[in-house]
């Protein structure tokens, strides 16, 4: 399968520059074939840039990052009219958005209205400015950070703007001995300078084309919404996973099994995904004083009660 092939290069490719990273890299692979936003959380100097930049040099897209600070405007994101004045016209000048793969740096240091023209973006594909609209190159990805750690300063995204990514994750620090390896490395040259294209951007509608093609039982599609209904009615959880969080599962769960080299969805496809796709959905009830790891546990709960299909699934 091409999918297969093109996530074997792309691990090759990563491995090259960062450590550690071939579950993030499979995830970022994952939903950029299935039209998803990545939600990245971590803490400064954890290599979030780079892995966006090796990315986007080895599926030959153009790469856009754009710094989120309270200063920036919309027109910087999504473009702005410009008055030529020789010509008397008015001349439109493409915003940042316009690229293949955007690097949104510390989202929630914009402001909510900076914060809506990305994420219209994201989910329209398109951008409106003077009521002209401009449409988005194919493919588009968007990275958007969150730095954890630190709230000064910042606009948290709603609840329903953070359900628009398809995946939240985190990198997390290497072991000792990544660490000393990657010092080691990145001490003698450049490494991403190295980074060569493994495939083009048809290549990669390609195998969008081929994940559609992966079959995923209807007692598998079942199995998904028990879960995610048995987060509705959790008494710890004030809103469980709406459907459209349900919907993006099952397009993960195919995507997810092509990049593995299978045309059909397993069980295991869908526990392995859901801390990914199903935790950033869940909004806890105000007086559960729960942290991530807390709703992490619960959805371990919830999969160990949820009966899974035993059925020939093929």
């Amino acid at each position: 399968m091409k999918t297969q092939d093109t996530r074997k290069q792309l691990q090759e490719n990563v491995q090259k520059v960062m450590v550690g990273c071939q579950m993030a890299t499979d995830l970022i692979w994952m939903c950029i074939l299935v039209n998803g936003h990545v939600l990245l959380e971590d803490v400064p100097g954890t290599g979030k840039t780079t892995l966006a930049k090796t990315i986007a040099k080895s599926l030959d897209f153009d790469f856009q990052r754009i710094q989120f600070t309270p200063d920036v405007i919309p027109s910087d994101v999504i473009g702005v009219n410009i008055y030529q004045q020789a010509t008397g016209e008015f001349v439109f000048k493409k915003g940042s958005v316009f690229s293949h793969l955007v690097l949104a740096d510390e989202i929630n240091r914009a402001t909510p209205r900076t914060q809506s023209a990305l994420l219209e973006a994201m989910e329209e594909r398109q951008v409106t400015v003077d009521g002209n609209t401009y449409v988005l190159p194919k493919p588009f990805f968007v990275i958007a950070t969150q730095n954890p750690i630190e709230n000064t300063g910042t606009f948290p995204l709603p609840e329903a703007q953070i359900d628009r990514f398809m995946i939240r994750l985190s990198l997390g620090y290497p072991t000792l001995d990544q660490e000393v390896n990657l010092l080691m490395e990145h001490s003698k040259k450049d490494l991403l300078q190295e980074i060569q294209a493994i495939c083009t951007k048809e290549m990669i509608l390609e195998c969008q084309k081929e994940c559609e093609q992966v079959t995923i039982h209807e007692d598998l599609v079942e199995y998904i919404v028990r879960i995610a209904k048995a987060t509705r009615n959790h008494p710890q959880i004030a809103y469980g996973v709406s459907p459209r969080g349900a919907l993006g599962m099952v397009k993960c769960a195919k995507a997810y099994a092509a990049i593995q080299g299978r045309n059909y969805v397993i069980p295991d496809d869908i526990k392995r995904l859901v801390p990914y796709v199903f935790m950033h959905r869940i909004q806890m009830n105000h007086f559960s004083f729960t942290q991530d790891n807390d709703v992490e546990k619960i959805l371990s709960n919830i999969l160990n009660e949820v009966a899974v299909p035993t059925e020939e699934l093929l």
